[in-house]
């Protein structure tokens, strides 16, 4: 893919923040790492959602430092650009303010694995990392301490928020959706009475089937 194509796809991604309802105002922001370039695409601070366009995403190196845009980048780009240094395997990061998500995070209570659908997706807790403030990497150090060897693609981050990586940068936006889904699952689980954890084996026999198992498999040429 083209820096443009990565532009155009990161753009289209933070539609499905507004749809499932994980942002506010402008807060928010997915990235993209550019293969084979140490680059990242990210979307640009302060502009609303409506307003943004393929054109309007900022192109920065893995240091933070913008490349190309007529914006300045997302406030949080120095934390994407960390993770997208010391995580070779993530070329998608999501940050959002989603509000269950961000209630575990303001107690600083990882979400425990205790419905199916957290096991295929998370393999495990959600887990908090510690807090950092905005600005700097120190997000990023956070997120990568936490998540290096987890089988979570999701943290909550203390007093902050969730932040999701992946593969893909569509596969960061499907965690931060199903990290709100589950985060609201639970709290409203919890208001019924005591949650029991799901077994180990049963959370490993799940993930394992979900991430190898489910959907349609590809075929030749796709």
């Amino acid at each position: 893919m083209s820096i443009e194509d990565i532009r155009a796809e990161v753009c289209d991604l933070h539609r499905h923040l507004t749809r499932w309802g994980l942002v506010t105002w402008t807060a928010g922001n997915v990235s993209a790492r550019v293969p084979g370039k140490d680059l990242l695409v990210i979307k640009p601070s302060g502009v609303e959602y409506d307003s943004l366009t393929a054109k309007s995403m900022v192109v920065c190196d893995l240091d933070g430092n913008l490349v190309d845009g007529e914006h300045s980048p997302s406030s949080d780009t120095a934390s994407h650009a960390y993770v997208y240094r010391h995580m070779p395997e993530v070329n998608g990061v999501v940050h959002t303010h989603s509000p269950y998500a961000t209630a575990w995070a303001a107690r600083g209570e990882p979400i425990p694995c205790s419905i199916t659908a957290m096991a295929d997706e998370f393999g495990g807790d959600i887990p908090i990392g510690p807090f950092a403030l905005i600005g700097s990497d120190d997000i990023g150090r956070g997120i990568v301490e936490t998540l290096r060897g987890s089988r979570s693609p999701a943290v909550l981050m203390r007093q902050h928020g969730p932040f999701t990586i992946g593969p893909t940068a569509k596969a960061a936006v499907k965690a931060a959706v199903m990290c709100e889904d589950v985060a609201r699952t639970l709290h409203l689980a919890r208001q019924l009475g005591p949650v029991d954890r799901l077994p180990a084996t049963a959370v490993d026999s799940l993930f394992d089937r979900y991430q190898n198992v489910y959907g349609q498999p590809l075929m030749e040429g796709q």
